[in-house]
């Protein structure tokens, strides 16, 4: 698949997977890819399969998940206050 036809995927698969909305989705592809986290499925082909997709997409929910566990919104913090 094209390098855009595994983001597409990627995207897709965390909406699947993990129940998250196609906005949601698509912030967070954007986000990680802007990170450099594509950056070789860009450059080798071989990395874009279905397989590495799923991979790739528990992967970015994992680290989204964990992120948002350890770094608390400002708006929850003020609700503490």
């Amino acid at each position: 698949m094209t390098y855009e036809e595994y983001l597409d995927e990627v995207t897709t698969l965390l909406t699947e997977m993990f129940n998250m909305s196609d906005e949601e989705a698509i912030k967070l592809v954007m986000r990680v890819q802007a990170a450099d986290f594509f950056t070789l499925h860009d450059d080798l082909p071989e990395m874009r399969t279905q397989e590495r997709a799923e991979r790739d997409a528990k992967t970015i929910f994992e680290q989204h998940r964990k992120s948002h566990t350890s770094n608390p919104s400002k708006r929850s913090a003020k609700s503490r206050k």
